[in-house]
């Protein structure tokens, strides 16, 4: 996978604002990307995350979780989100919320571009998180 990041947004009361077509136009200039998918994170704060990730068609994000509550919105294309068993296709401008620790995987049906956000827990709920390995 192709990453970029933006500096971490820190300070309270900061905002941040994208031109998402452009962010999806550029990404298209750095092919070809690694395992057939590219992402950029977006905005980074100690509590979220925001994050561009673009695939080609048959591209696959290995099955995963993450520690906070997310959500998937399809900017373009379509990408299948599988569940616990169950397939869940999105489309463009399809939105779809998971909660944390719930593994998943995803693939892309046609060149896609979607938009991750992350509620991203605090360091003290991260630590308490078994498979973090903290000793609990």
């Amino acid at each position: 996978m192709t990453t970029d990041t933006i500096k971490e947004t820190t300070a309270p009361g900061d905002s941040a604002q994208f031109d998402l077509l452009s962010e999806i136009a550029d990404s298209e200039k750095k092919k070809p990307w690694q395992s057939g998918l590219y992402a950029k994170t977006l905005d980074k704060r100690a509590d979220f995350r925001t994050v561009l990730i673009t695939m080609e068609r048959g591209a696959r994000m290995k099955e995963h979780h993450t520690d906070g509550t997310i959500s998937i919105h399809v900017l373009k294309g379509a990408i299948r989100v599988n569940v616990q068993g169950q397939a869940r296709q999105l489309n463009t401008a399809g939105l779809f919320t998971l909660a944390p620790s719930i593994k998943h995987d995803i693939e892309s049906l046609e060149g896609s571009a979607f938009l991750l956000t992350i509620s991203w827990p605090t360091s003290e709920k991260l630590r308490s998180l078994e498979h973090r390995g903290y000793g609990t």
